[in-house]
């Protein structure tokens, strides 16, 4: 065998070894179908299940993670469902206009572990408003995305047999008010922004596009 094909089938081989991601678009999809549709994915794949992410957002929906306390819970009575999950984190708001990427990826077979997963979830939001020149930074001490210390992005997960799923959401342009009456993601008094507010003009849908990519870039 020459160097020439020694280095081809190396470079195949890299290839083939790289796990493939599909993304699937669902648009405006009612948050407990979507939760559960993504337990049954990740209870159901195989070794060789393509890894998928999803592009979606939700109806009005407040979410409670596993450690969620009833404290944080909406102070009025404005409607608004609550859910309680099994991704980690305290409560947090869903609505139309907030981008949400779910990953449903095979950790162990990437070799990627939970931190740095939502370092990279972190990384992707802030390469996004760096675009349209907007500095923003993640915290140690509470995942998420803050811009001038309100939080734009939050992060939750679920990790199974060494897959995960949940994952982003990103406000756009969205009705604020419903993270009025709870302590967001735990947070008594934490400030809330949108994309909308910070000038940048984009729909949602081209954002969340250009977030999705972004997000691919860095997994790959």
């Amino acid at each position: 065998m020459t160097v020439t094909s020694i280095a081809a089938n190396a470079a195949a081989i890299e290839r083939k070894t790289v796990p493939e991601v599909h993304l699937r678009r669902l648009g405006q999809a009612e948050y407990e179908p979507t939760w559960r549709a993504m337990q049954a994915f990740t209870a159901t794949r195989a070794a060789d299940t393509a890894d998928q992410i999803w592009l979606l957002e939700h109806p009005s929906v407040y979410t409670l993670g596993v450690a969620g306390r009833a404290e944080h819970l909406p102070r009025v009575a404005n409607g608004i469902p609550v859910v309680r999950t099994d991704r980690g984190g305290q409560i947090t708001y869903h609505g139309p206009g907030q981008i949400v990427i779910y990953t449903l990826l095979d950790l162990r077979r990437r070799g990627l572990a939970v931190r740095p997963l939502v370092r990279l979830l972190e990384l992707s939001v802030i390469d996004l408003l760096a675009v349209y020149g907007v500095a923003a930074a993640a915290r140690v001490d509470a995942p998420g995305v803050y811009v001038d210390g309100a939080k734009i992005a939050a992060l939750g997960l679920r990790i199974r047999d060494g897959r995960c799923y949940h994952g982003l959401a990103f406000n756009a342009d969205m009705d604020l008010t419903p993270f009025r009456a709870i302590d967001p993601c735990g947070y008594s008094g934490l400030a809330v922004t949108q994309a909308r507010e910070l000038g940048i003009s984009d729909a949602p849908e081209f954002l969340g596009e250009k977030l999705v990519q972004l997000v691919l870039n860095r997994l790959t």
